[in-house]
């Protein structure tokens, strides 16, 4: 027994020793990637947004004039991108629901082993860390200590707190949190149509931070998202709803000073995407139906081609990879559309799909021109109204860049503001901080953003 005791102890010292060693080679102790959905630069660089604390930040860091994105650039691609630093080709999440060749059954991409690439989540446990997780798409069953996924059900009698209570790491945790801070969640009290989910939220990971100092944390915030689809980017509410995200921010700072980490602790600020105003959306199954490539009664019943609508972009499927004749005929009607027509989109041809890294199974996509989104009816007219914002164009306007600020430990504290990043180099940034064995795919580290 006491050879037993000697044994554990000298493991357990040993275990200390490599922990300690480590610890010297971060860094960082703490890196918070905070995502804040449909953010964009203006709201840190123009003094009319209510964003103290990013501000605060910005002013004690580096900041990027943009960040490039993939395509489509909409939520849940983007965020998985984010914490794998490969682009959708090669993570495997293309849109933020999969296309499905029979009739769809509305489900997004929840599971975290639909990613076909490793994570920073996979390397912080690797390399014996703790991480935390809250309403990250894509992170049901992820490799995270703490974790409150993003997850709903298709059941419209469950409601939307079950599914994440249900889907929780470790059980028991949401529980915890609704006694300690939030009180007990429900449809009115974590709603995405109101600003208490970002103040829910930020306290969420405000608790687990103070109470578990976990060394990796993802953040999603919604509010800047949902009101600019609503209200397009100037909208009214757009200014609260930020109010709101940078409130939550601070709930988070607070409490890493609270916890006595602040020093060793790193803020990274990013979103998935900008915004862009529309007046129409264009239907381009219409062209479909009027091959009969689509039936326009049945719709995805009956088809041998589809155009799959992903926020501004669409995205062509053929139902038999080898049916060339309907691709040409497809692409002939393309090309004999009036110019006024035309003039509307362009078309992304494979080549170029294959070097944004999107989904390897289309065989081409339409990119509206930034005011047109578009719908995937194929009855009707081909152009209808619509109003407010949104997203998904391919990534090369500078409405639909997003932001980036990153502050704290490893960081300079004289402000700087760099060019554009892309979307798949934050993550290179936050293994470096925390001297992760981590290989991405398509990112690629930025020196000059770190101070060493």
């Amino acid at each position: 027994m006491r050879l037993l005791k000697s044994i554990l102890l000298v493991v357990a010292g040993s275990t200390l020793f490599t922990n300690s060693i480590q610890a010297q080679e971060r860094i960082s102790d703490h890196v918070i990637l905070i995502s804040i959905d449909g953010f964009r630069p203006e709201f840190y660089n123009e003094s009319k947004w209510p964003v103290l604390n990013m501000k605060d930040l910005k002013n004690h860091g580096v900041t990027a004039s943009g960040v490039r994105g993939v395509f489509p650039s909409v939520t849940y691609p983007s965020h998985t991108t984010l914490v794998t630093g490969a682009l959708p080709a090669k993570h495997g999440i293309y849109y933020n629901s999969p296309f499905e060749y029979d009739m769809p059954s509305e489900k997004w991409y929840w599971e975290y082993n639909l990613i076909q690439t490793p994570t920073l989540w996979d390397a912080v446990k690797a390399k014996g860390l703790t991480s935390a997780s809250f309403i990250w798409p894509v992170s049901v069953g992820a490799p995270i200590t703490y974790n409150i996924p993003e997850v709903w059900t298709l059941e419209s009698d469950y409601g939307r707190i079950e599914p994440m209570r249900d889907n929780e790491t470790p059980k028991g945790l949401l529980a915890e949190m609704e006694t300690a801070v939030l009180g007990k969640l429900n449809e009115r009290t974590f709603n995405g149509d109101y600003l208490n989910r970002e103040d829910r939220t930020g306290e969420m990971a405000a608790y687990v931070l103070e109470e578990y100092k976990p060394n990796f944390m993802t953040i999603h915030l919604i509010a800047s998202d949902h009101f600019q689809h609503e209200e397009g980017r100037e909208g009214h509410k757009v200014p609260f709803a930020l109010a709101a995200i940078d409130r939550a921010i601070g709930k988070i700072k607070e409490a890493a000073e609270r916890a006595g980490v602040l020093d060793r602790t790193t803020f990274i600020i990013t979103g998935d995407h900008g915004f862009v105003d529309i007046h129409s959306a264009l239907k381009p199954n219409v062209w479909l139906s009027e091959l009969g490539i689509v039936n326009a009664d049945t719709e995805r019943k009956e088809w041998k081609a589809y155009f799959n609508t992903s926020g501004a972009a669409a995205f062509l499927h053929l139902k038999d990879k080898n049916d060339t004749k309907t691709l040409q005929a497809i692409k002939s009607k393309l090309a004999s559309l009036p110019l006024s027509t035309k003039k509307l989109f362009r078309i992304v041809e494979q080549k170029e799909l294959q070097d944004i890294g999107t989904d390897p199974n289309v065989v081409l996509a339409i990119n509206p021109v930034p005011g047109i989104a578009m719908s995937g009816k194929a009855t009707g007219n081909l152009l209808e109204a619509r109003s407010g914002g949104t997203h998904g164009y391919f990534p090369d306007i500078k409405q639909i860049q997003t932001g980036f600020i990153i502050s704290g430990a490893g960081i300079k504290t004289t402000p700087k503001e760099i060019d554009v990043l892309g979307l798949e180099d934050i993550a290179p940034l936050i293994s470096k901080l925390l001297n992760l064995d981590f290989a991405v795919k398509d990112g690629i580290y930025h020196p000059g953003i770190i101070s060493e």
